[in-house]
């Protein structure tokens, strides 16, 4: 009883001390409550989002969707295109929306390999743990800033006005975003790679290049991969709206759609980009495990 009674302030002070961080991280907790509340209703407020202008135009939105969506009749679902209710007359233009898709996603992928390279080059340079010098990796940094804070769509405005109406100017505009987009997420991921191996090949007399590319690629390329891959799948939705600007592919071809109110086509154009945005998901997840395997057999 006497060594209870001898440890019973110190008990006592210990509690104390745990209630009062508890206060404490309670007003901590509430204050960041009340300014993120306030930041949002600012955010409301000049942004015109009530509530009620959501109420009034969300079954306005229903109405669309329910405009847009095909009348099929499940007896001649697989009946030819000059039977309406199949799915044969919902995709009459099938055959030149897939070409007008393969475009799309032409460009996509050019546009994808090509930032993809530019990305790489520039990330270690961009990675803090990696860059040669503090001015290069600054300037590395600025650099791929710049590129991926203006919009897709500007630099497609840019392009169709320097090179005209077609595809270049969409691989142009995509490509220069997604250089400066994946060059920040492949220098993080550099930044996280274990360094033994890096520190090994510098202390045998490997330069700053080969070290680069036998120290530490080896280790991120799944991560580079994958964020490439997942840029391709953004860079195909991306291509599709910037073609409402002029830049070619079924981007073009949805645009004249929505403006003439051909809501069937609407609909089949954007179902066909769905399926094309699934397939390069499974592709992806395919190719890194893929490549997951092979660096661990290695």
């Amino acid at each position: 009883m006497d060594a209870i009674a001898a440890h019973l302030p110190a008990v006592q002070r210990g509690e104390a001390a745990y209630q009062a961080l508890r206060r404490q991280r309670r007003r901590a907790s509430l204050m960041a409550a009340v300014l993120v509340a306030a930041g949002f209703l600012v955010a409301a407020r000049f942004s015109e989002f009530y509530p009620a202008s959501l109420a009034a135009g969300l079954p306005r939105i229903g109405e669309y969707f329910q405009r847009i969506l095909p009348t099929l009749h499940l007896p001649v679902l697989l009946a030819g295109a000059g039977t309406e209710g199949s799915l044969a007359f919902w995709f009459y233009r099938l055959d030149s929306w897939l070409l007008l898709l393969l475009q799309t996603a032409q460009m996509a992928a050019l546009a994808t390999l090509g930032g993809t390279v530019v990305a790489l080059l520039l990330a270690f340079p961009a990675a803090r743990n990696l860059a040669p010098s503090r001015w290069m990796h600054h300037l590395t940094r600025r650099g791929l800033e710049a590129t991926r804070t203006v919009p897709e769509i500007v630099y497609a405005l840019i392009f169709v006005w320097a090179f005209g109406v077609g595809p270049l100017a969409g691989i142009l505009a995509i490509g220069l975003h997604t250089a400066g987009a994946l060059g920040k997420l492949f220098s993080e991921v550099i930044e996280n790679a274990p360094m033994q191996a890096w520190d090994g090949m510098r202390a045998s007399g490997a330069n700053w290049a080969q070290a680069c590319r036998y120290a530490i690629l080896p280790q991120v390329a799944p991560d580079l991969l994958s964020y490439a891959l997942l840029r391709f799948e953004i860079n195909l939705r991306g291509a599709t709206v910037i073609g409402f600007v002029g830049a070619g592919g079924i981007g073009q071809e949805l645009y004249q759609v929505i403006a003439f109110n051909y809501y069937e086509e609407i609909s089949a154009i954007v179902v066909l980009v769905i399926l094309s945005v699934m397939l390069i998901d499974l592709l992806s997840e395919w190719l890194r495990h893929r490549l997951i395997h092979a660096a661990g057999a290695r």
